[in-house]
């Protein structure tokens, strides 16, 4: 997990040194939009705007008619008058002590933005997720079971046309369906909550929220739900084929009884075990375009809006955190294997 998370920050450290239009540039586009240099950097900084190109020693290309003094006293507010290797380095110092530092331009913590836009993503990620399973595992189960039936032939061709169309497009149809595109408006267009929801009862908040996230939610789970069902039918099918479920039928078992007290547990071996993994993939995969087609304010704009801001802070500091969650999460993968199935054993197989 080390070696991998230090490979994917130094990648793309040193890929975004070849990026034009850094913080810097992004400072200058505005003053010289504004024409008030001073007045703007006298907040420490707390500047944004268009990108232009850095000029190297003769200056920033749109930084013209401003003072060398100022140019260097950017650079050195936003750490760029020290060489990358040891910019890097103190960057990678202060994230092994959970110091994400401050966004260049909100004068907001990075933890405390992104603890500020977590909940719209973990919406998307963890209801998704476990919608994906509440339907996926018992439609792959009967499908396992009437393998080859007329049921088995038209739900794998429902299954396959969902998993064939995008996210982004389903998301179109159902805001043109249901959100008052041009059919029925049952389903609001945008945001978690509706006005006045700190005003409302617990239960109307309740029944609020789960009005807003319902089309962000069907739209995240369309390719998991597909994916999952398939899983676990060919799982289940696997297993049923096994000696030992021949054994247990000729010893005059119940078909339930061979199914959910033999076959169950080794056959949702793959499906359990993924289920972190597959957050992560609906959490951070396709959070950005549901969130930008159902205006949500999450981490998927987050990071958008950090990359096209050159916002440094946030940019790496989110990398660096979803990294290490995503290589948890696939710590946590492998230690589900053997929970669930004890013959699994790392350290002697």
């Amino acid at each position: 997990m080390i070696p991998t998370l230090l490979g994917i920050m130094v990648i793309n450290f040193a890929l975004i040194q070849f990026v034009p239009g850094g913080p810097i540039e992004q400072v200058l586009a505005q003053l010289e939009g504004e024409g008030d240099a001073f007045s703007n950097i006298a907040g420490g900084g707390d500047a944004a705007g268009g990108g232009v190109q850095q000029g190297g020693d003769s200056g920033y290309l749109g930084a013209r008619g401003l003072p060398p003094e100022f140019i260097e006293e950017l650079e050195r507010q936003f750490g760029f008058d020290k060489p990358p290797l040891e910019r890097f380095l103190n960057m990678m110092w202060d994230y092994m002590r959970f110091d994400f530092g401050e966004s260049y331009f909100r004068s907001i913590s990075v933890v405390d933005l992104v603890l500020e836009k977590m909940p719209v993503s973990i919406t998307l990620g963890l209801w998704s997720t476990l919608l994906a399973y509440l339907i996926s595992i018992p439609l792959g189960i009967r499908k396992a079971m009437r393998d080859g039936s007329k049921f088995d032939t038209w739900t794998s061709g429902i299954v396959i046309v969902a998993y064939a169309i995008p996210g982004f497009l389903f998301a179109i149809l159902l805001l043109v369906l249901f959100a008052g595109g041009s059919y029925f408006k049952w389903f609001p267009l945008r945001g978690l909550t509706s006005p006045g929801w700190e005003d409302m009862g617990t239960l109307q908040q309740i029944g609020d929220y789960l009005w807003h996230i319902t089309l962000p939610v069907l739209a995240s789970t369309l390719a998991a739900f597909a994916g999952l069902t398939l899983l676990t039918k060919n799982s289940f099918l696997d297993e049923i084929r096994k000696q030992y479920v021949t054994t247990a039928r000729a010893k005059g078992l119940t078909e339930q009884r061979v199914l959910y007290g033999h076959v169950f547990r080794n056959a949702m071996l793959i499906v359990i075990s993924g289920f972190p993994a597959l957050f992560v993939s609906v959490f951070f995969g396709g959070s950005l375009i549901i969130e930008t087609i159902f205006s949500l304010d999450g981490l998927g704009r987050l990071g958008l809006e950090a990359v096209v801001t050159r916002d440094y802070p946030v940019v790496f500091g989110t990398l660096f955190a979803f990294s290490l969650i995503g290589l948890v999460m696939g710590l946590i993968t492998d230690l589900t294997y053997v929970w669930i199935d004890p013959r699994i054993d790392f350290e002697r197989r």
